[in-house]
């Protein structure tokens, strides 16, 4: 049994935290992802009933879906639910697909740290020229705000599953079926 001041016991409490904030920011993402829907149901119901339609819904949406999208990145991750070819792997050994299991969790981890720098520079992009939106004149760099959040979280899931693939990884040495 491990102490409690050990580092691998403080690791899995971060992780723990960790995952319960990425579960946490998916969820607002879902909330988010609803009231985009009840908005363009409104939208919709106005231009219907002849009170028009509410000016800028696609702005709105536009921005709105791709905050929410951004949100689930984090969860797909730390949950394993990003979508996988399981048809190359299903006659491959324990051992085989623990190690792709391994290099996938490091090219996420890679790619999420890649994403979220260019995305950073994005953000700089369009605060510097101040781009807005047509109709409600948004600044859009204010939407790279929850979007580099989601992507920070990205990377933290990325190092979530990587230790967890490390872990998981047999010695280089041991012997196995593959």
């Amino acid at each position: 049994m491990e102490a409690a001041g050990r580092p691998s016991s403080r690791l899995a409490a971060v992780a723990a935290v960790a995952r319960r904030v990425i579960e946490g920011w998916a969820l607002a993402g879902g909330l988010l992802l609803l009231a985009i829907v009840l908005l363009t149901a409104w939208s919709l119901a106005g231009d219907v009933l002849g009170g028009g339609p509410l000016p800028g819904d696609f702005e709105i949406v536009e921005v709105g879906v791709a905050v929410a999208v951004f949100s689930f990145l984090p969860y797909c991750q730390v949950t394993g639910a990003n979508v996988t070819a399981d048809i190359f792997t299903a006659g491959a050994g324990p051992r085989l697909k623990r190690v792709l299991g391994l290099a996938a969790a490091a090219i996420a981890l890679g790619f999420s740290a890649f994403l979220t720098w260019r995305m950073y520079l994005g953000m700089q992009d369009y605060r510097r020229y101040e781009e807005v939106t047509t109709i409600y004149q948004f600044p859009i760099w204010q939407a790279f705000v929850p979007i580099l959040v989601s992507l920070f979280l990205l990377v933290v899931a990325s190092l979530i599953t990587l230790g967890e693939s490390l872990r998981a990884a047999p010695p280089p040495d041991a012997p196995g079926v593959d």
